[in-house]
């Protein structure tokens, strides 16, 4: 397996802390609104590392975690006047359904930011021991930034713009520009805080990962975890200050290698709320079903940058059509197992560096060549075996083709009209019995009329939307 390294700028052999075990950590979302594209991009980079990986036979802990108190999750608690853990709770919980609509596997841990404040304490009260961080006057706590030699390794881009550097606001007493608050102090309005022996309030943005990582992973006398990703906005400053703190507090490097997903642009513009283009999941699938939408969001390699536009979404399911065609022609039977050089040719192009392109295309020409085969010979055993296993393998690895056919041709159709196509169906079969020919091919005129199309197979009729 390689990887692209982003720190060193080039692809690397995966060669893990611990043999035939990754230890993976992404930075998940801040809880305060519904999951938009980017969030389904990172999380479906990194579902395809893991199912990659698992594929491969590693043994894979996957930790992504939720940063449920922030300054923006206050503003809301504000302006809403819920509770912090109800409006957290819920866009949790919103996000998971989304995630799971898209296929994403469920991760191995997912601890919250409050539930780690005592681990972050103690982070936080090691680098003051140490004199690396400072408590000021008012009660915040900072790193400092020119105690550690090696600040700037990681994203090779510090900057002097306090801004970047952490969503609480700054205070002047720090000694360095680019010095990051670990912790800010209540003041007198805030009624949402937490009391630690340096001072009541909550902490800095970039803290709690690093915290959350010492917590959860044992790591090695070199490197806390295998792999830190997330989202390439986040190298900087949130990845390089996660790493400094950490190497200042452990004494070894955070993550031995550094992944980061490109950014989602909605027809060719940078998605942001700022810019009011932001494209939620949940608005995405009430159109398209999950599987299509991971099927087109997965298609571009996940560090470049995405252009988000219906009509390739639509070219995409178009490719994802043709599997399930292929698949409604082999069904039923029973997977027997992939075709050696299919399964190896795809797990070669995955182990490197996820190569999406190599991938999808080997899909195409196997489905092409299974739909030539068996226009050559329809009653091919062995063939409609081997294919359906070609198409479980695609399904475990990359996370589309596990539907019943027939079903999905059917996305899209509500309860009740499928009820009505029921019913026609029915109808049509019972004038066909009693030879009323007329009448049956108006009812199938009038089926067609809906936009379905029917099938008379040995085992009845079936139908899908056209």
């Amino acid at each position: 397996m390689y990887i692209y390294d982003s720190v060193k700028k080039k692809k690397l052999p995966f060669e893990p802390i611990v043999p035939r075990k990754a230890s993976i950590y992404v930075c998940g979302p801040t809880v305060y609104d519904d999951a938009h594209l980017g969030h389904a991009r990172s999380s479906l980079s990194f579902d395809l590392l893991v199912r990659t990986l698992k594929a491969l036979r590693y043994d894979v802990t996957m930790v992504k975690n939720f940063t449920d108190i922030d300054d923006k999750i206050i503003k809301k608690v504000q302006e809403t006047g819920q509770s912090l853990e109800e409006i957290t709770t819920h866009y949790i919980e919103r996000y998971l359904e989304d995630m799971r609509a898209l296929g994403v596997q469920e991760n191995d841990i997912e601890p919250k930011a409050t539930e780690s404040l005592e681990a972050m304490e103690s982070m936080i009260q090691n680098l003051i021991d140490k004199d690396i961080a400072y408590v000021v006057n008012s009660g915040d706590v900072y790193f400092d930034t020119s105690k550690d030699t090696n600040y700037g390794s990681i994203s090779h881009q510090v900057g002097s713009d306090e801004n970047n550097q952490s969503r609480v606001e700054h205070n002047s007493q720090k000694r360095n520009p680019k010095d990051f608050a670990l912790w800010k102090a209540c003041n007198g309005d805030d009624d949402i805080c937490f009391d630690t022996a340096f001072s009541r309030g909550r902490p800095g943005w970039h803290i709690e990962c690093s915290a959350m990582i010492e917590k959860h992973f044992e790591g090695s006398d070199e490197y806390s975890i295998d792999i830190h990703g997330g989202g390439a906005d986040l190298l900087f400053p949130h990845h390089e200050n996660e790493a400094s703190q950490s190497r200042c507090a452990t004494g070894h490097e955070l993550a031995k290698y550094w992944m980061h997903n490109g950014f989602v642009n909605i027809n060719g513009e940078k998605m942001s709320k700022s810019l009011g283009n932001s494209f939620f999941v949940k608005d995405a699938l009430k159109v398209y079903d999950g599987e299509v939408l991971r099927n087109y969001l997965i298609s571009v390699h996940y560090r470049n940058d995405f252009n988000f536009n219906e009509e390739d979404l639509l070219n995409s399911k178009k490719r994802l059509d043709k599997l399930y065609r292929v698949k409604k022609r082999i069904v039923p039977t029973k997977a027997s197992k992939p075709n050696k050089k299919f399964q190896k040719s795809v797990m070669e192009a995955m182990s490197d560096d996820l190569n999406i392109s190599v991938a999808l295309a080997l899909v195409e020409e196997m489905i092409s060549d299974a739909n030539d085969k068996l226009d050559s010979n329809p009653k091919d055993k062995g063939l409609k075996k081997e294919t359906l296993a070609n198409i479980e393998f695609l399904d475990e690895l990359l996370g589309f083709g596990g539907k019943e056919p027939f079903s999905y041709f059917q996305i899209g159709i509500d309860e009740e009209t499928k009820s009505k196509i029921e019913s026609l169906i029915e109808q049509r079969s019972e004038a066909k019995k009693a030879k009323d020919y007329q009448k049956s091919d108006t009812i199938r005129d009038e089926i067609t009329a809906m936009g379905i199309s029917l099938m008379d197979t040995s085992d009845g009729t079936l139908w899908e939307k056209i």
